[in-house]
């Protein structure tokens, strides 16, 4: 009986820590509440919230008072091909390279003339990334706001941001590098003059393959006729791992008043369509293999 009763005994203790591990909630792991949740701090974070300031389409940034703009971008625009289609590259002229841009400008000329790719890594759904994502054909749609200019290119759907806010640049400590970089831009006189940096190398080119580095910066400067049909854009361009001094190009963009921008992705399984890359090359060749 005296043994039956201490088992009793410990089965009721069990039983009861049992009860009362049950009643009490487990710990939550980090960044969820007890309920399952996120916390307010997790919320944030995945959210992108700023420290301390709005974020371009916040109503308390959208209506603070701000000098009128000389022009509106808002359009779709396509870059001005008519005197020659090579006018979608930014050079020559070209700045002083460096060996990495020495070698590009070599290996393309001899890719060039094996009728080869090179380089080709949009055609391999990389980004094309500024300077170029601003000339590769299909038109680009810019929606202009008081804080920012949108900007939605045809090819592959990129976007890039223009923040006119008076917000300052990332701390490059915690900025994420990305291919059309950081864009901030100012009103000075009738022009919008843009500055843009952080821009991700990898894969990452100008031209026919010449690279840029993390140090890769430009300034646009953007001006609009008088008639609102053509857009001038001087670009300077600087990297000094890459090349000496200041490497400039102009461009213009005719308004398209007849064309809106369509949705496209790149997509790797189609690349075997496209004759400037290694899968569109090699298919090139099983077809002449079969004939």
């Amino acid at each position: 009986m005296k043994i039956r009763s201490i088992l009793a005994g410990a089965l009721l203790c069990l039983a009861s820590t049992s009860a009362l591990q049950a009643a009490e909630p487990a710990s939550a792991p980090a960044g969820r509440t007890a309920g399952g949740g996120l916390t307010q701090d997790r919320q944030d974070e995945l959210a992108q919230k700023h420290d301390g300031y709005y974020g371009a389409l916040a109503p308390q940034n959208l209506k603070k008072p701000r000098p009128k703009p000389p022009f509106d971008l808002t359009g779709t625009w396509f870059i001005d091909l008519r005197r020659s289609f090579a006018d979608f590259r930014f050079g020559p002229p070209y700045p002083e390279f460096y060996e990495p841009g020495q070698t590009a400008l070599r290996e393309a000329e001899e890719a060039r003339k094996k009728g080869v790719p090179y380089r080709d890594v949009i055609g391999r759904c990389f980004p094309a990334g500024m300077p170029m994502i601003m000339t590769r054909v299909w038109p680009t749609a810019m929606v202009q706001l008081p804080t920012v200019v949108y900007q939605l290119f045809g090819f592959t759907s990129s976007m890039r941001f223009i923040f006119l806010d008076g917000r300052k640049f990332t701390d490059p400590d915690v900025v994420s590098y990305t291919y059309n970089g950081e864009s901030i831009g100012r009103w000075e006189g009738d022009a919008l003059v843009v500055h843009t940096k952080y821009m991700e190398p990898k894969e990452h080119y100008i031209d026919s393959g010449i690279p840029i580095s993390d140090a890769f910066e430009i300034i646009e400067r953007y001006t609009l006729s008088k008639d609102g049909i053509t857009l001038h854009v001087d670009y300077t361009m600087t990297d000094p791992k890459m090349w000496k001094g200041e490497w400039k190009s102009s461009k213009n963009f005719l308004r398209q008043d007849y064309s809106d921008i369509p949705e496209a992705e790149c997509l790797p399984n189609l690349n075997e369509n496209l004759p400037s890359t290694p899968e569109g090359q090699k298919a090139i060749s099983d077809r002449a293999a079969a004939k």
